[in-house]
């Protein structure tokens, strides 16, 4: 039987909070360009990274159908695609390993489909307690609260949404598509520059 954590339960999103997969995600997208005759805008995509693929699709307005044959065809391709173009960015291992110091769980809860954001933790050699993909805004929240966690770590609006849904500081780091500034009128209890910020912040909070 593992040993009781006795430390705090840290939820972390992955995409630009953990990870930099933008480049692979271009490549993704010029993929489904490539095999559907689409013209896809990967930067744009790449740029405003958070909420579930297929809720993406859908908001490029492809029907129900279509959208659903665009994340397959994503899928498939992504761990060749974008895994080895993906960076850790700064301080996310260190962000982790602060939550282990201290006796806590480290939970990655993302919008991203769970198999492929199991590729990234494993391509880096992150062991966390809990992974939980397709989730995202208030459903990330309902995890976080199920898991006790205290605080959840991201760069989208919808991980604050996520944050408050179960009760836990919001802390955001400004390595996404939002300002530090929009972070904090979005009501984000901590903003942070980056996760390098985040042990000293972790450490005083006990």
């Amino acid at each position: 039987m593992a040993a009781q954590r006795t430390g705090p339960t840290v939820g972390f999103d992955l995409d630009m909070t953990l990870i930099d997969p933008r480049p692979g995600m271009v490549r993704a997208i010029e993929e489904l360009n490539r095999e559907f005759g689409l013209t896809l805008d990967g930067d744009h995509f790449a740029a405003n990274l958070g909420p579930p693929l297929l809720d993406s699709m859908r908001a490029y307005g492809f029907d129900d159908d279509m959208a659903q044959q665009l994340v397959q065809h994503f899928r498939s391709v992504y761990p060749t695609a974008v895994i080895e173009e993906t960076t850790a960015l700064p301080g996310a291992t260190e962000a982790l390993a602060a939550v282990r110091e201290l006796g806590g769980r480290t939970l990655v809860i993302t919008g991203k489909y769970q198999p492929n954001a199991a590729l990234h933790l494993k391509a880096f050699g992150w062991e966390v307690d809990l992974l939980v993909g397709d989730v995202f805004a208030a459903a990330k929240g309902e995890v976080l609260r199920e898991e006790g966690a205290t605080s959840y770590v991201g760069d989208h609006l919808g991980d604050i949404v996520g944050a408050r849904t179960a009760g836990a500081t919001a802390v955001s780091v400004a390595t996404g598509p939002y300002s530090a500034h929009q972070l904090a009128e979005a009501g984000a209890d901590v903003v942070l520059r980056d996760l390098t910020e985040f042990p000293a912040w972790l450490e005083q909070q006990l």
